[in-house]
Protein backbone atom coordinates (compact mmCIF):
# COMPACT_ATOMS: atom_id res chain seq x y z
CA UNK A 1 0.00 0.00 0.00
CA UNK A 2 2.92 2.37 0.68
CA UNK A 3 4.32 1.79 -2.80
CA UNK A 4 0.93 2.52 -4.37
CA UNK A 5 0.66 5.74 -2.40
CA UNK A 6 4.05 6.83 -3.73
CA UNK A 7 2.92 6.09 -7.27
CA UNK A 8 -0.17 8.24 -6.75
CA UNK A 9 1.98 11.12 -5.52
CA UNK A 10 4.27 10.75 -8.52
CA UNK A 11 1.26 10.83 -10.83
CA UNK A 12 -0.07 14.06 -9.33
CA UNK A 13 3.40 15.62 -9.28
CA UNK A 14 3.87 14.91 -12.97
CA UNK A 15 0.46 16.39 -13.72
CA UNK A 16 1.21 19.54 -11.72
CA UNK A 17 4.57 19.96 -13.41
CA UNK A 18 3.30 19.75 -16.98
CA UNK A 19 -0.31 20.89 -16.62
CA UNK A 20 0.35 24.23 -18.29
CA UNK A 21 0.62 22.36 -21.61
CA UNK A 22 -3.00 21.15 -21.54
CA UNK A 23 -4.79 23.49 -19.11
CA UNK A 24 -5.52 27.21 -19.41
CA UNK A 25 -4.90 27.85 -15.70
CA UNK A 26 -2.25 26.44 -13.40
CA UNK A 27 -4.50 27.03 -10.42
CA UNK A 28 -6.70 24.10 -11.32
CA UNK A 29 -7.41 22.00 -8.25
CA UNK A 30 -7.97 18.25 -8.00
CA UNK A 31 -11.05 16.51 -6.60
CA UNK A 32 -10.49 13.45 -4.45
CA UNK A 33 -12.66 10.34 -4.31
CA UNK A 34 -15.15 11.81 -1.82
CA UNK A 35 -15.47 15.09 -3.69
CA UNK A 36 -15.97 13.24 -6.98
CA UNK A 37 -18.94 11.33 -5.54
CA UNK A 38 -20.47 14.50 -4.09
CA UNK A 39 -20.18 16.25 -7.46
CA UNK A 40 -21.78 13.24 -9.17
CA UNK A 41 -24.70 13.40 -6.75
CA UNK A 42 -25.26 17.08 -7.53
CA UNK A 43 -25.09 16.42 -11.28
CA UNK A 44 -27.66 13.62 -11.05
CA UNK A 45 -29.99 15.77 -8.97
CA UNK A 46 -29.73 18.60 -11.50
CA UNK A 47 -30.58 16.28 -14.39
CA UNK A 48 -33.54 14.79 -12.50
CA UNK A 49 -34.87 18.28 -11.93
CA UNK A 50 -34.51 19.22 -15.59
CA UNK A 51 -36.36 16.08 -16.60
CA UNK A 52 -39.44 17.21 -14.68
CA UNK A 53 -38.73 15.74 -11.28
CA UNK A 54 -37.26 17.00 -8.03
CA UNK A 55 -33.71 18.01 -7.17
CA UNK A 56 -32.86 14.71 -5.55
CA UNK A 57 -30.77 11.62 -6.24
CA UNK A 58 -31.25 8.28 -4.49
CA UNK A 59 -28.21 6.73 -2.83
CA UNK A 60 -28.61 3.47 -4.77
CA UNK A 61 -28.70 5.35 -8.09
CA UNK A 62 -25.61 7.33 -7.13
CA UNK A 63 -23.65 4.13 -6.36
CA UNK A 64 -24.67 2.54 -9.67
CA UNK A 65 -23.79 5.67 -11.64
CA UNK A 66 -20.50 5.96 -9.72
CA UNK A 67 -19.40 2.49 -10.80
CA UNK A 68 -20.31 3.09 -14.44
CA UNK A 69 -18.60 6.49 -14.39
CA UNK A 70 -15.26 5.10 -13.18
CA UNK A 71 -15.24 2.20 -15.63
CA UNK A 72 -16.26 4.42 -18.50
CA UNK A 73 -13.63 7.12 -17.89
CA UNK A 74 -10.89 4.54 -17.23
CA UNK A 75 -11.80 2.69 -20.43
CA UNK A 76 -12.39 -0.57 -18.60
CA UNK A 77 -15.02 -3.20 -19.45
CA UNK A 78 -18.50 -2.11 -18.36
CA UNK A 79 -20.21 -3.91 -15.48
CA UNK A 80 -22.83 -6.59 -15.94
CA UNK A 81 -25.60 -4.33 -14.68
CA UNK A 82 -27.28 -2.00 -17.15
CA UNK A 83 -26.61 1.73 -16.82
CA UNK A 84 -29.26 4.12 -15.64
CA UNK A 85 -31.76 5.68 -18.00
CA UNK A 86 -30.18 9.15 -18.10
CA UNK A 87 -26.57 8.08 -17.62
CA UNK A 88 -25.27 10.09 -20.57
CA UNK A 89 -26.89 13.22 -19.21
CA UNK A 90 -25.39 12.52 -15.79
CA UNK A 91 -21.92 12.24 -17.30
CA UNK A 92 -22.31 15.49 -19.26
CA UNK A 93 -23.53 17.36 -16.18
CA UNK A 94 -20.62 15.96 -14.14
CA UNK A 95 -18.03 17.12 -16.66
CA UNK A 96 -19.73 20.51 -16.97
CA UNK A 97 -19.54 21.06 -13.22
CA UNK A 98 -15.82 20.25 -13.18
CA UNK A 99 -15.10 22.59 -16.07
CA UNK A 100 -17.16 25.42 -14.55
CA UNK A 101 -15.34 25.08 -11.22
CA UNK A 102 -11.85 24.93 -12.83
CA UNK A 103 -11.25 21.49 -11.29
CA UNK A 104 -10.35 17.98 -12.44
CA UNK A 105 -10.74 14.54 -10.88
CA UNK A 106 -8.19 11.81 -10.35
CA UNK A 107 -9.28 9.95 -13.49
CA UNK A 108 -8.56 13.07 -15.58
CA UNK A 109 -5.19 13.40 -13.84
CA UNK A 110 -4.28 9.83 -14.88
CA UNK A 111 -5.35 10.49 -18.48
CA UNK A 112 -3.30 13.70 -18.66
CA UNK A 113 -0.25 11.99 -17.16
CA UNK A 114 -0.31 9.48 -20.00
CA UNK A 115 -0.16 12.35 -22.48
CA UNK A 116 2.34 14.50 -20.60
CA UNK A 117 4.86 11.95 -19.33
CA UNK A 118 8.22 11.74 -21.03
CA UNK A 119 8.94 8.29 -22.45
CA UNK A 120 12.63 8.35 -21.60
CA UNK A 121 12.28 9.41 -17.98
CA UNK A 122 9.03 7.56 -17.24
CA UNK A 123 9.09 4.29 -19.16
CA UNK A 124 6.23 2.80 -17.14
CA UNK A 125 2.89 4.15 -16.01
CA UNK A 126 2.94 5.11 -12.33
CA UNK A 127 -0.60 3.84 -11.74
CA UNK A 128 -2.64 1.46 -13.83
CA UNK A 129 -6.35 2.08 -14.51
CA UNK A 130 -7.35 -1.06 -12.60
CA UNK A 131 -5.42 0.05 -9.52
CA UNK A 132 -7.01 3.49 -9.62
CA UNK A 133 -10.46 1.92 -9.99
CA UNK A 134 -9.89 -0.28 -6.95
CA UNK A 135 -8.62 2.71 -4.99
CA UNK A 136 -11.56 4.98 -5.87
CA UNK A 137 -14.06 2.18 -5.22
CA UNK A 138 -12.68 1.65 -1.73
CA UNK A 139 -11.82 -2.01 -2.30
CA UNK A 140 -8.17 -1.63 -1.26
CA UNK A 141 -7.11 -2.01 2.34
CA UNK A 142 -6.89 1.42 3.94
CA UNK A 143 -4.54 1.55 6.91
CA UNK A 144 -4.98 5.25 7.61
CA UNK A 145 -8.76 5.02 8.09
CA UNK A 146 -10.46 2.87 10.75
CA UNK A 147 -12.74 0.07 9.72
CA UNK A 148 -16.52 0.55 9.93
CA UNK A 149 -17.35 0.78 13.59
CA UNK A 150 -19.95 -1.18 15.53
CA UNK A 151 -22.93 0.48 17.23
CA UNK A 152 -21.14 0.18 20.59
CA UNK A 153 -18.55 2.70 19.40
CA UNK A 154 -21.01 5.29 18.16
CA UNK A 155 -19.25 8.15 19.97
CA UNK A 156 -15.95 7.36 18.22
CA UNK A 157 -17.78 7.25 14.88
CA UNK A 158 -19.29 10.67 15.56
CA UNK A 159 -15.87 12.09 16.44
CA UNK A 160 -14.35 10.69 13.24
CA UNK A 161 -17.09 12.30 11.15
CA UNK A 162 -16.49 15.64 12.84
CA UNK A 163 -12.75 15.35 12.19
CA UNK A 164 -13.39 14.64 8.52
CA UNK A 165 -15.80 17.60 8.25
CA UNK A 166 -13.39 19.99 10.02
CA UNK A 167 -10.47 18.90 7.86
CA UNK A 168 -12.60 19.36 4.73
CA UNK A 169 -13.44 22.92 5.84
CA UNK A 170 -9.74 23.75 6.32
CA UNK A 171 -8.92 22.47 2.84
CA UNK A 172 -11.90 24.31 1.32
CA UNK A 173 -10.71 27.66 2.69
CA UNK A 174 -7.22 27.03 1.36
CA UNK A 175 -8.67 25.91 -1.98
CA UNK A 176 -10.54 29.21 -2.38
CA UNK A 177 -7.24 31.05 -1.95
CA UNK A 178 -5.81 29.04 -4.85
CA UNK A 179 -8.90 28.58 -7.05
CA UNK A 180 -11.72 31.08 -6.49
CA UNK A 181 -13.98 29.27 -8.99
CA UNK A 182 -14.38 26.21 -6.79
CA UNK A 183 -18.14 26.24 -6.05
CA UNK A 184 -17.96 23.16 -3.85
CA UNK A 185 -15.41 24.86 -1.59
CA UNK A 186 -17.64 27.89 -1.19
CA UNK A 187 -20.64 25.71 -0.36
CA UNK A 188 -18.65 24.02 2.44
CA UNK A 189 -17.34 27.29 3.93
CA UNK A 190 -20.11 29.86 3.40
CA UNK A 191 -21.84 29.32 6.74
CA UNK A 192 -18.92 27.74 8.68
CA UNK A 193 -18.64 29.23 11.22
CA UNK A 194 -22.24 30.43 11.47
CA UNK A 195 -22.89 33.70 9.62
CA UNK A 196 -26.68 33.42 9.22
CA UNK A 197 -26.14 32.39 5.58
CA UNK A 198 -28.38 29.36 5.39
CA UNK A 199 -30.35 27.68 2.61
CA UNK A 200 -32.13 30.78 1.31
CA UNK A 201 -28.93 32.83 1.22
CA UNK A 202 -27.07 30.15 -0.75
CA UNK A 203 -29.99 29.90 -3.19
CA UNK A 204 -29.92 33.66 -3.80
CA UNK A 205 -26.16 33.52 -4.40
CA UNK A 206 -26.56 30.64 -6.82
CA UNK A 207 -29.21 32.50 -8.82
CA UNK A 208 -27.09 35.66 -8.92
CA UNK A 209 -24.11 33.66 -10.19
CA UNK A 210 -26.28 31.99 -12.82
CA UNK A 211 -27.63 35.33 -14.05
CA UNK A 212 -24.15 36.87 -14.30
CA UNK A 213 -22.54 33.60 -15.55
CA UNK A 214 -19.81 33.69 -12.91
CA UNK A 215 -18.70 31.51 -10.02
CA UNK A 216 -20.38 31.65 -6.62
CA UNK A 217 -17.39 33.29 -4.94
CA UNK A 218 -17.14 35.97 -7.62
CA UNK A 219 -20.87 36.70 -7.31
CA UNK A 220 -20.49 37.22 -3.55
CA UNK A 221 -17.38 39.41 -3.78
CA UNK A 222 -18.73 41.54 -6.63
CA UNK A 223 -21.94 42.24 -4.72
CA UNK A 224 -20.11 43.22 -1.52
CA UNK A 225 -17.61 45.37 -3.44
CA UNK A 226 -20.45 47.18 -5.21
CA UNK A 227 -22.05 47.95 -1.83
CA UNK A 228 -18.81 49.10 -0.19
CA UNK A 229 -17.10 50.95 -3.02
CA UNK A 230 -19.74 51.72 -5.61
CA UNK A 231 -21.74 54.92 -5.69
CA UNK A 232 -25.44 55.34 -6.28
CA UNK A 233 -25.06 54.56 -9.95
CA UNK A 234 -23.18 51.30 -9.35
CA UNK A 235 -24.80 50.05 -6.15
CA UNK A 236 -27.17 47.05 -6.47
CA UNK A 237 -30.88 47.75 -6.58
CA UNK A 238 -32.90 47.85 -3.39
CA UNK A 239 -34.88 44.86 -4.61
CA UNK A 240 -31.76 42.70 -4.96
CA UNK A 241 -32.33 39.47 -2.94
CA UNK A 242 -28.74 39.53 -1.68
CA UNK A 243 -29.40 42.72 0.27
CA UNK A 244 -31.21 40.64 2.89
CA UNK A 245 -27.91 38.84 3.63
CA UNK A 246 -25.56 41.81 3.41
CA UNK A 247 -24.19 41.37 6.95
CA UNK A 248 -23.29 37.69 6.59
CA UNK A 249 -21.84 38.19 3.11
CA UNK A 250 -19.75 41.13 4.30
CA UNK A 251 -18.36 39.04 7.16
CA UNK A 252 -17.48 36.23 4.77
CA UNK A 253 -15.71 38.52 2.29
CA UNK A 254 -13.90 40.29 5.14
CA UNK A 255 -12.60 36.96 6.44
CA UNK A 256 -11.39 35.95 2.98
CA UNK A 257 -9.73 39.37 2.60
CA UNK A 258 -7.83 38.77 5.83
CA UNK A 259 -6.60 35.43 4.50
CA UNK A 260 -5.57 37.06 1.21
CA UNK A 261 -3.68 39.74 3.14
CA UNK A 262 -1.77 37.11 5.11
CA UNK A 263 -1.01 35.28 1.89
CA UNK A 264 0.40 38.38 0.20
CA UNK A 265 2.35 39.93 3.06
CA UNK A 266 4.32 36.95 4.48
CA UNK A 267 6.91 35.65 1.99
CA UNK A 268 7.94 32.52 3.90
CA UNK A 269 5.51 29.69 2.97
CA UNK A 270 5.96 27.84 6.25
CA UNK A 271 5.18 30.90 8.37
CA UNK A 272 2.41 32.04 6.06
CA UNK A 273 0.78 28.60 6.07
CA UNK A 274 0.86 28.52 9.86
CA UNK A 275 -0.77 31.97 10.01
CA UNK A 276 -3.51 30.91 7.59
CA UNK A 277 -4.29 27.76 9.56
CA UNK A 278 -4.32 29.71 12.83
CA UNK A 279 -6.81 32.24 11.42
CA UNK A 280 -9.15 29.48 10.19
CA UNK A 281 -8.85 27.64 13.51
CA UNK A 282 -9.67 30.81 15.50
CA UNK A 283 -12.83 31.30 13.45
CA UNK A 284 -13.97 27.70 13.98
CA UNK A 285 -13.35 27.47 17.73
CA UNK A 286 -14.71 30.92 18.59
CA UNK A 287 -17.24 30.58 21.39
CA UNK A 288 -16.54 26.88 21.98
CA UNK A 289 -15.10 25.24 25.07
CA UNK A 290 -11.98 23.10 25.09
CA UNK A 291 -14.09 19.97 25.59
CA UNK A 292 -16.07 20.51 22.40
CA UNK A 293 -15.37 17.88 19.68
CA UNK A 294 -15.06 20.62 17.07
CA UNK A 295 -12.43 22.36 19.19
CA UNK A 296 -10.35 19.19 19.47
CA UNK A 297 -10.77 18.39 15.75
CA UNK A 298 -9.67 21.90 14.79
CA UNK A 299 -6.57 21.59 16.97
CA UNK A 300 -5.62 18.27 15.41
CA UNK A 301 -6.24 19.46 11.85
CA UNK A 302 -4.17 22.60 12.41
CA UNK A 303 -1.25 20.63 13.78
CA UNK A 304 -1.26 17.99 11.01
CA UNK A 305 -1.68 20.44 8.14
CA UNK A 306 1.03 22.72 9.50
CA UNK A 307 3.48 19.81 9.61
CA UNK A 308 2.60 18.93 6.02
CA UNK A 309 3.14 22.53 4.87
CA UNK A 310 6.58 22.66 6.48
CA UNK A 311 7.55 19.31 4.92
CA UNK A 312 6.35 20.32 1.45
CA UNK A 313 8.17 23.63 1.69
CA UNK A 314 11.42 21.85 2.49
CA UNK A 315 10.94 19.49 -0.47
CA UNK A 316 10.35 22.38 -2.86
CA UNK A 317 13.40 24.25 -1.56
CA UNK A 318 15.59 21.21 -2.14
CA UNK A 319 14.16 20.74 -5.62
CA UNK A 320 14.77 24.40 -6.48
CA UNK A 321 18.37 24.30 -5.23
CA UNK A 322 19.22 20.98 -6.95
CA UNK A 323 20.25 20.49 -10.54
CA UNK A 324 18.33 18.71 -13.24
CA UNK A 325 14.90 19.42 -11.81
CA UNK A 326 13.57 20.81 -15.09
CA UNK A 327 11.93 23.78 -13.35
CA UNK A 328 13.33 27.17 -14.28
CA UNK A 329 13.51 29.73 -11.46
CA UNK A 330 12.13 32.39 -13.83
CA UNK A 331 9.26 30.86 -15.75
CA UNK A 332 7.44 32.75 -18.52
CA UNK A 333 4.67 35.04 -17.36
CA UNK A 334 2.06 33.18 -19.37
CA UNK A 335 2.71 30.07 -17.29
CA UNK A 336 3.33 31.74 -13.96
CA UNK A 337 1.27 30.40 -11.10
CA UNK A 338 0.42 33.92 -9.95
CA UNK A 339 -0.59 35.22 -13.36
CA UNK A 340 -2.64 38.44 -12.98
CA UNK A 341 -2.25 38.28 -9.19
CA UNK A 342 0.09 39.68 -6.56
CA UNK A 343 3.68 38.43 -6.57
CA UNK A 344 3.95 38.22 -2.79
CA UNK A 345 2.34 34.80 -2.30
CA UNK A 346 3.76 32.89 -5.24
CA UNK A 347 5.80 30.38 -3.25
CA UNK A 348 3.03 29.95 -0.68
CA UNK A 349 0.49 29.23 -3.43
CA UNK A 350 2.76 26.49 -4.78
CA UNK A 351 2.98 24.90 -1.35
CA UNK A 352 -0.80 25.14 -0.86
CA UNK A 353 -1.41 23.49 -4.23
CA UNK A 354 0.94 20.63 -3.30
CA UNK A 355 -0.91 20.29 0.01
CA UNK A 356 -4.31 20.14 -1.70
CA UNK A 357 -2.99 17.55 -4.15
CA UNK A 358 -1.96 15.30 -1.28
CA UNK A 359 -5.33 15.77 0.44
CA UNK A 360 -7.04 14.70 -2.81
CA UNK A 361 -5.10 11.42 -2.62
CA UNK A 362 -6.66 10.55 0.75
CA UNK A 363 -8.47 7.25 0.87
CA UNK A 364 -12.23 7.44 0.26
CA UNK A 365 -14.80 7.36 3.02
CA UNK A 366 -15.96 3.77 3.64
CA UNK A 367 -19.52 4.78 4.55
CA UNK A 368 -21.05 6.43 1.49
CA UNK A 369 -24.35 7.14 3.25
CA UNK A 370 -22.62 9.27 5.89
CA UNK A 371 -20.67 11.08 3.19
CA UNK A 372 -23.63 11.99 0.97
CA UNK A 373 -25.99 12.87 3.82
CA UNK A 374 -23.44 14.60 6.04
CA UNK A 375 -24.62 17.88 7.52
CA UNK A 376 -22.78 20.85 8.95
CA UNK A 377 -24.89 21.29 12.11
CA UNK A 378 -21.99 20.74 14.51
CA UNK A 379 -19.77 23.23 12.67
CA UNK A 380 -22.11 26.14 11.92
CA UNK A 381 -24.36 25.89 14.98
CA UNK A 382 -27.48 26.12 12.79
CA UNK A 383 -29.87 23.57 11.38
CA UNK A 384 -27.97 20.80 9.61
CA UNK A 385 -28.10 20.86 5.82
CA UNK A 386 -26.25 18.45 3.55
CA UNK A 387 -24.58 19.65 0.36
CA UNK A 388 -27.34 18.23 -1.84
CA UNK A 389 -30.07 20.07 0.08
CA UNK A 390 -27.93 23.21 0.08
CA UNK A 391 -27.83 23.29 -3.74
CA UNK A 392 -31.55 22.56 -3.94
CA UNK A 393 -33.61 25.67 -4.63
CA UNK A 394 -36.63 26.15 -2.31
CA UNK A 395 -39.06 26.72 -5.18
CA UNK A 396 -42.84 26.60 -4.96
CA UNK A 397 -44.38 23.32 -5.97
CA UNK A 398 -45.94 23.26 -9.46
CA UNK A 399 -48.27 20.34 -8.76
CA UNK A 400 -45.90 17.52 -9.70
CA UNK A 401 -44.97 17.01 -6.07
CA UNK A 402 -48.15 17.58 -4.03
CA UNK A 403 -48.28 18.41 -0.38
CA UNK A 404 -47.95 15.43 1.99
CA UNK A 405 -51.17 13.58 2.73
CA UNK A 406 -51.02 14.33 6.45
CA UNK A 407 -50.85 18.08 5.84
CA UNK A 408 -53.68 17.98 3.30
CA UNK A 409 -55.95 16.01 5.67
CA UNK A 410 -55.19 18.35 8.54
CA UNK A 411 -55.94 21.45 6.46
CA UNK A 412 -59.23 19.92 5.30
CA UNK A 413 -60.25 19.12 8.87
CA UNK A 414 -59.47 22.68 9.90
CA UNK A 415 -61.81 23.97 7.19
CA UNK A 416 -64.64 21.65 8.20
CA UNK A 417 -64.29 22.35 11.91
CA UNK A 418 -67.05 24.73 13.13
CA UNK A 419 -65.69 28.04 14.18
CA UNK A 420 -66.73 29.33 17.61
CA UNK A 421 -68.48 32.69 17.48
CA UNK A 422 -66.87 35.33 19.59
CA UNK A 423 -69.18 36.54 22.34
CA UNK A 424 -69.44 40.28 22.71
CA UNK A 425 -68.91 41.50 26.26
CA UNK A 426 -71.65 44.00 27.12
CA UNK A 427 -72.36 46.13 30.14
CA UNK A 428 -74.60 44.96 32.99
CA UNK A 429 -77.05 47.68 31.95
CA UNK A 430 -77.17 46.43 28.36
CA UNK A 431 -80.84 45.52 28.80
CA UNK A 432 -81.68 49.23 29.01
CA UNK A 433 -79.98 49.96 25.67
CA UNK A 434 -81.48 49.56 22.28
CA UNK A 435 -79.77 47.55 19.60
CA UNK A 436 -80.17 50.27 17.02
CA UNK A 437 -78.08 53.40 17.53
CA UNK A 438 -79.95 56.63 18.25
CA UNK A 439 -80.86 58.84 15.38
CA UNK A 440 -78.54 61.67 16.42
CA UNK A 441 -75.47 59.38 16.27
CA UNK A 442 -76.45 58.22 12.81
CA UNK A 443 -76.77 61.80 11.69
CA UNK A 444 -73.50 62.88 13.35
CA UNK A 445 -71.55 60.03 11.72
CA UNK A 446 -73.15 59.41 8.34
CA UNK A 447 -72.02 56.57 6.09
CA UNK A 448 -70.62 57.05 2.63
CA UNK A 449 -74.04 56.35 1.12
CA UNK A 450 -75.48 59.30 3.10
CA UNK A 451 -72.76 61.73 2.08
CA UNK A 452 -73.68 64.32 -0.53
CA UNK A 453 -72.51 63.36 -3.99
CA UNK A 454 -72.15 66.92 -5.18
CA UNK A 455 -69.01 68.77 -4.12
CA UNK A 456 -70.64 72.23 -4.29
CA UNK A 457 -74.37 71.86 -3.58
CA UNK A 458 -76.76 74.57 -4.58
CA UNK A 459 -77.65 77.10 -1.84
CA UNK A 460 -80.99 76.60 -0.15
CA UNK A 461 -83.62 79.31 -0.66
CA UNK A 462 -84.11 81.60 2.34
CA UNK A 463 -87.76 81.84 3.40
CA UNK A 464 -88.99 84.48 5.82
CA UNK A 465 -91.68 82.96 8.00
CA UNK A 466 -94.13 85.10 9.88
CA UNK A 467 -93.75 86.06 13.50
CA UNK A 468 -96.46 83.62 14.58
CA UNK A 469 -94.50 80.66 13.20
CA UNK A 470 -91.55 81.37 15.49
CA UNK A 471 -93.55 81.56 18.72
CA UNK A 472 -92.66 78.68 21.05
CA UNK A 473 -95.71 76.55 21.84
CA UNK A 474 -94.30 75.83 25.28
CA UNK A 475 -94.45 79.54 26.01
CA UNK A 476 -98.17 79.61 25.30
CA UNK A 477 -98.80 76.66 27.56
CA UNK A 478 -96.72 78.20 30.33
CA UNK A 479 -98.61 81.53 30.17
CA UNK A 480 -102.05 80.03 29.70
CA UNK A 481 -102.16 77.71 32.70
CA UNK A 482 -100.24 79.37 35.51
CA UNK A 483 -103.22 79.94 37.84
CA UNK A 484 -104.52 76.36 38.00
CA UNK A 485 -101.14 74.87 38.81
CA UNK A 486 -100.33 77.54 41.39
CA UNK A 487 -103.63 76.94 43.20
CA UNK A 488 -102.99 73.20 43.46
CA UNK A 489 -99.45 73.90 44.70
CA UNK A 490 -100.62 76.30 47.43
CA UNK A 491 -103.29 73.84 48.55
CA UNK A 492 -100.65 71.10 49.12
CA UNK A 493 -98.39 73.47 51.02
CA UNK A 494 -101.24 74.53 53.33
CA UNK A 495 -101.87 70.90 54.18
CA UNK A 496 -98.21 70.44 55.07
CA UNK A 497 -98.42 73.41 57.47
CA UNK A 498 -96.14 75.81 55.65
CA UNK A 499 -97.39 79.15 54.42
CA UNK A 500 -96.65 80.01 50.86
CA UNK A 501 -95.71 83.55 51.76
CA UNK A 502 -93.17 82.38 54.31
CA UNK A 503 -91.52 79.94 51.89
CA UNK A 504 -91.32 82.54 49.17
CA UNK A 505 -89.90 85.04 51.62
CA UNK A 506 -87.20 82.68 52.76
CA UNK A 507 -86.30 81.98 49.17
CA UNK A 508 -85.88 85.67 48.48
CA UNK A 509 -83.87 86.45 51.61
CA UNK A 510 -81.70 83.35 51.50
CA UNK A 511 -80.31 84.01 48.04
CA UNK A 512 -78.86 87.50 48.73
CA UNK A 513 -77.76 87.61 52.44
CA UNK A 514 -74.61 85.56 52.88
CA UNK A 515 -73.56 87.58 56.01
CA UNK A 516 -76.56 86.54 58.10
CA UNK A 517 -75.00 83.72 60.18
CA UNK A 518 -77.65 83.30 62.92
CA UNK A 519 -80.73 81.55 61.65
CA UNK A 520 -83.58 79.79 63.29
CA UNK A 521 -84.59 76.16 62.68
CA UNK A 522 -87.45 77.16 60.41
CA UNK A 523 -85.12 79.28 58.29
CA UNK A 524 -82.61 76.41 57.96
CA UNK A 525 -85.42 74.12 56.82
CA UNK A 526 -86.60 76.73 54.34
CA UNK A 527 -83.05 77.12 53.00
CA UNK A 528 -82.79 73.34 52.53
CA UNK A 529 -85.91 73.39 50.34
CA UNK A 530 -84.81 76.48 48.47
CA UNK A 531 -83.88 74.68 45.26
CA UNK A 532 -87.11 72.71 45.15
CA UNK A 533 -89.13 75.86 45.77
CA UNK A 534 -87.34 77.74 43.04
CA UNK A 535 -88.02 74.89 40.59
CA UNK A 536 -91.70 74.89 41.50
CA UNK A 537 -91.94 78.68 41.20
CA UNK A 538 -90.23 78.52 37.80
CA UNK A 539 -92.75 75.99 36.57
CA UNK A 540 -95.93 77.27 38.19
CA UNK A 541 -95.10 80.89 38.85
CA UNK A 542 -97.35 83.56 40.30
CA UNK A 543 -99.43 85.99 38.36
CA UNK A 544 -98.92 88.78 40.89
CA UNK A 545 -95.14 88.52 41.33
CA UNK A 546 -93.51 87.16 38.21
CA UNK A 547 -89.68 86.87 38.39
CA UNK A 548 -88.00 89.78 36.70
CA UNK A 549 -84.59 88.15 35.99
CA UNK A 550 -85.92 85.00 34.36
CA UNK A 551 -87.49 86.33 31.18
CA UNK A 552 -86.73 83.24 28.99
CA UNK A 553 -89.96 83.29 27.06
CA UNK A 554 -89.04 86.08 24.71
CA UNK A 555 -89.95 85.51 21.11
CA UNK A 556 -87.21 85.85 18.52
CA UNK A 557 -88.36 87.12 15.20
CA UNK A 558 -86.31 86.31 12.12
CA UNK A 559 -86.26 89.40 9.98
CA UNK A 560 -84.94 89.09 6.46
CA UNK A 561 -81.35 90.39 6.31
CA UNK A 562 -80.78 90.18 10.10
CA UNK A 563 -79.81 87.19 12.21
CA UNK A 564 -81.71 87.33 15.52
CA UNK A 565 -80.96 84.27 17.69
CA UNK A 566 -83.54 82.80 20.04
CA UNK A 567 -82.22 82.51 23.60
CA UNK A 568 -81.94 78.89 24.73
CA UNK A 569 -83.95 77.93 27.78
CA UNK A 570 -81.50 75.71 29.68
CA UNK A 571 -83.82 75.14 32.67
CA UNK A 572 -86.86 74.23 30.65
CA UNK A 573 -88.61 71.19 32.14
CA UNK A 574 -90.12 68.43 30.12
CA UNK A 575 -93.80 67.59 30.38
CA UNK A 576 -94.63 65.78 33.63
CA UNK A 577 -91.40 66.59 35.50
CA UNK A 578 -93.08 69.11 37.84
CA UNK A 579 -95.78 66.60 38.79
CA UNK A 580 -93.15 63.95 39.65
CA UNK A 581 -91.17 66.46 41.69
CA UNK A 582 -94.26 67.39 43.70
CA UNK A 583 -95.04 63.72 44.27
CA UNK A 584 -91.62 62.93 45.76
CA UNK A 585 -91.77 65.92 48.09
CA UNK A 586 -94.53 64.34 50.13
Amino acid sequence: MGEFADHLKLMVKTFRKESHRVLQSERTTVHGADSMMMVLQLAMAEVNKQRGGEFIAALSDVLVAWKHLLLDKLHLPPPSSAPLENYELFLDAYQSFLKRSNTVDLVDVLAMCKELRVEDSDPEEPVSPIQLFEFLSGNMEIPDRPAPLTPSSQSRNCCSQIKMAVRRVFCSYLSLLVNSKNDMALALTLNVPGRSLEHQAFTDIKRAARDSQTSLFLAVTSFVRAIQLGGKGYAPAESDPLRKHIKGLSDYVLFMDNLEEILGEIPDPSVCGGKLLAAIRAALVKGRSSGDPVYAAAEDATKELKEKIVRLHQIQKQAANGDGTGISPARPKAYAVNHATAYGGRQTVKVLMALLDEEALASPCPNKADLLSEDQAALSGAEGTCVLMLFRSPEVSTGCSPEPLRNRVQSRLNLLKPKATQRVIRSQFACTYKDDPPLNRVLDFPSTSQMPTCTHPAPKPNTSPSVEDWIDPDTENATAKPSSKSRRKEHREVKRGVAPEQRSGNAQNGGGCPSNKRKTGIQMQSKGNKRKQLDSEQHSGSENEPPEKKQHTRVSVKVPGKNVCKPSNKKKLIAGQGKLTSFFRV
